[in-house]
């Protein structure tokens, strides 16, 4: 099925994810302005590279070698975050960010990184602080502060002289990668997968009802499971962390430089499709791509979602690089 491209130069006219899906029609046109939202029902089938990653540290992907090294990065608090670098040998990399009690070893964070072998393209995937192997304790909120555990893996990868071509989060993820383009731009695509817009929505599905009156009694919320079992522990200090990220801040203060991508599930029973929305409305250099169908996990739309992450990977890597080609042409000594 031909997936539907719509092009804006504003979107802050009033637009919801149910009227761009009706507005689907074959002869629907295409105008190329600068705003993009795709909604798409087609599933490519990418044969193998819909898969676990390799668990031994060295496999061959068709004609080339990947190794898969475990690296340690210390962060500004001196935790020590754990990685697994897919290295191809290229010299860019993509860093990918986990979402919300996640870890590096999410499936959607495996699948993405051995899509990106098959392209020859290098990726790392970590836990933040506090959360699978890496040091540190849980925290509820911590946006900023994983925005500075990324801060740390970009400069240990920049300092060994790679390239960091992207940078992409799935979830909670998706709201640190925009954070660090808000204050770091240096990185100049930026993948955000179903990112939350707002983030004082959400909160009482997990906390509860009069969640803040509680918070403030008793200094803390305990989430627990259907058992009644404690999972984790909300104190006021994170609660307030979150509720005080600005989203629409930030995206106000990522350069116009910066490529933007947000993808999301028009089914997300999570994170409203809605949302994605909200970000094309600030973002001065955005695309969206809405996948019809699909939930927060993209449990059954795995491989059109790697589909859309490539190819705009591929589009940022190359005008990258053509870039960097004018730079070294105007700098080049001039014949005598």
């Amino acid at each position: 099925m031909a997936s539907l491209v719509i092009y804006s130069h504003n979107l802050r006219s009033p637009l919801s994810i149910s009227s761009v899906i009706r507005s689907h029609h074959p002869s629907t046109p295409r105008f190329l302005l600068p705003h993009s939202i795709a909604v798409s029902s087609r599933t490519r089938n990418l044969g193998s590279t819909v898969r676990m990653a390799n668990s031994s540290s060295t496999h061959q992907t068709q004609d080339i070698v990947v190794q898969q090294q475990r690296i340690v990065i210390q962060n500004d608090h001196g935790e020590k975050l754990v990685g697994v670098l897919h290295e191809t040998g290229s010299l860019e990399l993509v860093v990918l960010c986990h979402g919300f009690r996640s870890s590096k070893e999410n499936n959607t964070m495996l699948n993405i990184a051995a899509a990106l072998e098959k392209e020859r393209i290098s990726a790392f995937r970590f836990d933040f602080a506090g959360n699978g192997e890496s040091e540190g304790s849980f925290q509820y909120g911590n946006y900023w502060r994983e925005a500075d555990d990324l801060r740390s893996v970009i400069k240990h990868f920049s300092g060994a002289k790679r390239v960091i071509t992207a940078i992409l989060g799935h979830s909670k993820g998706g709201n640190v990668v925009l954070l660090y383009a808000s204050r770091y731009p240096d990185v100049h695509t930026v993948i955000n997968v179903s990112g939350r817009f707002n983030l004082e929505r959400g909160i009482e599905g997990r906390l509860g009802k009069d969640f803040l009156q509680r918070i403030k009694k008793d200094g803390f919320i305990d989430v627990k499971d259907k058992t009644g079992k404690a999972e984790y522990r909300v104190t006021e200090e994170s609660l307030l962390d979150r509720l005080n990220a600005d989203m629409a801040v930030a995206c106000h203060l990522i350069e116009k430089e910066c490529r933007v991508l947000t993808v999301h599930g028009s089914q997300d029973e999570i994170v409203p499709a809605e949302d994605a929305l909200e970000f094309a409305k600030i973002i001065r250099n955005h695309k969206i791509h809405i996948i019809e169908g699909a939930d927060h996990g993209y449990t059954s739309h795995q491989a059109e979602l790697i589909s859309v992450v490539l190819d705009f990977t591929r589009a940022g890597l190359q005008q990258d690089k053509d870039i960097r080609n004018q730079v070294e042409v105007a700098n080049a000594p001039a014949d005598n």
